[in-house]
């Protein structure tokens, strides 16, 4: 579909003013976790799949590791499969299994793949099981049950954990034209496959490959403070004040982890970014405010 003049116009302006943040990302990696909201509403996954080629077509090179817990969730149910939790993590076993494989490795993956290839783009999609880049060991959780006097470890099945990333199949999708679009499932040295957090596959990959930035997108503002503020330019020694005074808890808390973990490995800075607004990865990259909450080891980085 061709531009407008003014439309046209439009898009020259607002690149103009971004040449200086295209200039410093040109060439560097971004791995992007995709989903919650962003993921589900269409208007969202447009704006995503546009963002995402738009970094391509100016020489970033972004990373997508996408989740769909809410899918497996879906299509468990219309297979009469139960779904039971501990610690707020899937139990697994064999038959749930092959449902995650078939809607994170098959569904969920290939249409987002489709949409980055309507909006211009070309990508692939792939598991940790081709060429086997993520190898997975099983997760194990702490877990106290009723009348227990302590936690035990528990096997919630295939449920697993990085244990590493081979990084040789991005490298080769990082010197062409496509865009890897990773589902987070691994495997082990006896080619068992495991389930893994997609906010923590995310994480080790920007490790893995030393990314620039991993933006891990939400459905929340960001990091608040006590009031409610939303809190960026955050140091790792800030994250654990305040990890510490309890101003981040909960369900925040794997994401903090898993931020902290990629800044400390070498990854230049991660953000938690608000999903829910349109072209979120865009604000972040090409403006000074951003969207969301930025960590690193050094405050004012943008």
């Amino acid at each position: 579909m061709a531009l407008s003049r003014e439309s046209a116009f439009d898009v020259a302006t607002v690149l103009s003013e971004s040449l200086p943040y295209i200039q410093r990302y040109a060439g560097k990696t971004i791995v992007i976790k995709y989903g919650g909201n962003a993921m589900t509403d269409e208007s969202l996954q447009a704006s995503f799949a546009r963002d995402i080629v738009l970094m391509k077509a100016v020489g970033i090179n972004p990373i997508v590791v996408h989740g769909g817990g809410p899918q497996i969730g879906d299509m468990l149910t219309k297979l009469n499969i139960e779904s039971n939790f501990i610690n707020g993590m899937r139990v697994t076993d064999t038959a749930t299994m092959d449902v995650v494989e078939m809607v994170l490795g098959g569904q969920v993956n290939k249409e987002i793949v489709n949409l980055i290839c309507e909006a211009g783009g070309k990508a692939i999609g792939i598991t940790g099981k081709d060429s086997r880049f993520i190898k997975a060991k099983k997760l194990f959780v702490k877990h106290q049950a009723e009348g227990m006097n302590a936690p035990e470890q528990v096997d919630i099945g295939h449920v697993g954990e990085v244990s590493h990333i081979d990084t040789s199949i991005l490298k080769v999708l990082e010197n062409s034209d496509l865009i890897p679009v990773i589902a987070p499932i691994g495997v082990d040295d006896e080619g068992h496959s495991y389930n893994i957090n997609a906010d923590l596959v995310a994480g080790k990959v920007a490790e893995a490959v030393g990314a620039e930035k991993l933006m891990l997108l939400t459905n929340i503002s960001g990091v608040q403070d006590k009031s409610g503020k939303v809190l960026t330019g955050l140091s790792t020694a800030q994250v654990d004040a305040l990890i510490a005074d309890g101003t981040i808890y909960g369900g925040m808390l794997p994401k903090i982890s898993c931020a902290l973990s990629a800044v400390n490995a070498g990854v230049t800075s991660a953000i938690i970014i608000d999903g829910r607004v349109p072209h979120a990865t865009l604000l972040e990259i090409l403006t000074d405010k951003g969207v969301g909450t930025l960590i690193s080891n050094t405050p004012a980085a943008k």
